[in-house]
């Protein structure tokens, strides 16, 4: 089982997503998500949850956490969202970053880009590992 860490500096937008289409779209038997930030904030921003709710993906009760050594400790591959210089780093992980506009304080109609941006990044990702579900991960977004 690979464990893939979506980080950000809040965990409150991108890496929230993106940990969520992950468990969405991968293989449970093959690889799952978790996300965190260095500074996370108290709560996922509202856009972001109304624009997976569309959707059918909960966030409304998900809460930031923080990035520990910890929770880094299990992971194999680490995943930031083009957050620059704050953007985590855990010395000894393979690392990916994806280069994202911040979803904080954006009208709804730009959430839903970045959402879908991110969904495509999560497929590319499944497919080049080979993690994917037979069949959902090749489906349009809703």
């Amino acid at each position: 089982m690979q464990t893939v860490l979506f980080a950000c500096t809040h965990n409150a937008g991108r890496s929230q997503m993106a940990a969520a289409w992950f468990q969405r779209l991968a293989d449970p038997g093959k690889a799952q998500a978790i996300s965190a930030g260095t500074e996370p904030a108290a709560r996922v921003h509202p856009a972001v949850v109304a624009a997976m709710r569309e959707v059918g993906i909960e966030l409304e009760g998900v809460r930031p956490r923080l990035l520990t050594a910890e929770l880094a400790r299990g992971a194999s591959l680490l995943v930031t969202m083009g957050c620059g210089e704050r953007c985590p780093h855990v010395p000894g992980l393979r690392r990916l970053d994806w280069e994202l506009e911040d979803p904080k304080d954006q009208p709804l109609a730009r959430v839903r880009a970045i959402r879908d941006r991110i969904r495509e990044l999560v497929c590319e990702l499944l497919r080049a590992e080979g993690w994917g579900r037979p069949g959902p991960a090749e489906q349009p977004a809703r």
